[in-house]
């Protein structure tokens, strides 16, 4: 197995990790993803958060007003070039809110989103999330026979 195998694998499982980490809604795991200084995140709809502190609050935020989120990941592409790493893929999104009053489940919603997340490896030679941006993918609304009217997707993580 060549090197950049080895790399393109490491960075795929901090990735996955990456994504597990806010199913569970796992802080200290998500927390260890990061880097320690320089990062930033882009959550669709939200401004760019930059500065461990902001980035961390709003996975907080995130997590606290989630009762139940699901990522399916398709179309990813893992780039790596020495310390740097790029993934992009498709997060399609299952989330779901409060359970009903009789204790089913909640209703669900999906949504497709489009990320960016780029890895630095650190001195010990893990792999930590630098920067993510999500963009959510508009869909043609299958209600509209002209195809002229589109909704935006649901708002992911």
């Amino acid at each position: 197995m060549s090197g950049a195998r080895t790399d393109i694998e490491a960075v795929e499982a901090a990735n996955t990790a990456l994504y597990e980490a806010v199913e569970r809604g796992d802080m200290d795991a998500l927390s260890q993803l990061w880097l320690e200084d320089g990062i930033s995140v882009v959550h669709p709809g939200w401004p760019v958060l930059t500065g461990r502190g902001e980035v961390l609050r709003s996975y907080a935020l995130i997590m606290a007003n989630t009762d139940y989120i699901q990522f399916f990941l398709t179309d990813v592409e893992v780039s790596v070039v020495g310390d740097t790493a790029l993934v992009s893929c498709t997060e399609n999104i299952l989330s779901g809110g409060p359970a009903e009053a009789d204790g089913t489940a909640g209703p669900l919603v999906g949504g497709l989103v489009v990320a960016t997340n780029v890895f630095r490896r650190t001195p010990d030679g893990e792999w930590r999330v630098w920067s993510h941006h999500g963009s959510p993918v508009l869909v043609e609304n299958e209600d509209d026979e002209d195809g002229g009217s589109v909704d935006e997707g649901d708002v992911e993580l």
